[in-house]
């Protein structure tokens, strides 16, 4: 059997992107830090962004987005992670269907003294109650499009919020690596929701990011390629992302190094020595 891990290609990360600032003790007792996650997406995007930008990824700077229901974004630098958007659990980061995304910790503690709520209670509001639902009452990104179009005021907020820390991420991820060359949008919402690419690229025109609308627009449905404008000193792409093809690729790879280990390891005998 082979086991692959979603949050392996996170292991780059140096400490100063994943010890979280607490006590030393819980990270040496527990191994409390960020580990991310949607690992295999975003490692997946960045190979196959190189080989459509016809580049090496070594010489790339990308920030992957993986929108959907469980969303993350991830600065990857040379082929290799430089931070990630969820840490120690799949909460954090910036809000998603049901999960709040990151939060002052001490709304979590006076919430739960105000309403005498047990710590599972109050995670189940955080994970499965927060986020898209909280604000708008609907979970499913598809669900708030129709709202937003029909004008209630709570879908508007809700995507308003979330195209605003969307953004935030990415620049701060630009800042991270000093540069970015390409940022890429996927999964579920990140591939289907032109006005979402739209917005967050609208707040990156520092950047000299600039969208071909029309393009955007057209890049649904299982359609890949690049949205950004011709004039666009940032490439932005929506790729359609393959977690079962990596997962593959490396399954092989893996089952390959042990078939010709087991084979280096064997002694050839001459039957005459016998």
């Amino acid at each position: 059997e082979v086991v692959v891990f979603d949050t392996s290609f996170h292991s780059t990360m140096p400490p100063k992107a994943y010890i979280y600032p607490i006590p030393w003790k819980y990270y040496e007792n527990y191994k409390i830090r960020r580990y991310g996650f949607h690992g295999t997406s975003h490692r997946y995007v960045s190979h196959h962004i190189a080989h459509l930008m016809h580049q090496p990824i070594e010489d790339l700077k990308i920030i992957s987005c993986h929108i959907g229901n469980g969303s993350s974004i991830t600065a990857i630098e040379g082929g290799k992670v430089v931070d990630t958007s969820m840490g120690l659990t799949p909460l954090d980061g910036f809000m998603m269907g049901t999960r709040s995304g990151s939060l002052d910790p001490s709304i979590v503690t006076y919430i739960m003294k105000k309403d005498n709520l047990t710590p599972d209670e109050m995670d189940n509001i955080l994970n499965r109650k927060s986020g898209l639902l909280g604000i708008s009452g609907y979970a499913d990104d598809r669900d708030v499009i129709n709202a937003e179009i029909k004008g209630e005021p709570h879908a508007i907020l809700a995507h308003q919020i979330l195209y605003y820390q969307i953004a935030k991420y990415i620049g701060a991820y630009a800042a991270a690596m000093n540069g970015v060359d390409a940022i890429t949008f996927e999964a579920g919402i990140g591939e289907n929701q032109p006005e979402l690419r739209y917005e967050v690229c609208r707040y990156l025109r520092y950047l000299g990011v600039k969208i071909d609308a029309v393009v955007n627009d057209d890049t649904v449905n299982g359609k890949e390629g690049k949205i950004s404008a011709f004039d666009s000193q940032v490439s932005v792409y929506v790729i359609v992302t393959n977690e079962e093809l990596m997962i593959a690729r490396d399954t092989r790879s893996i089952v390959d190094k042990l078939t010709y280990a087991k084979t280096e390891d064997k002694t050839v005998v001459d039957p005459e020595d016998i």
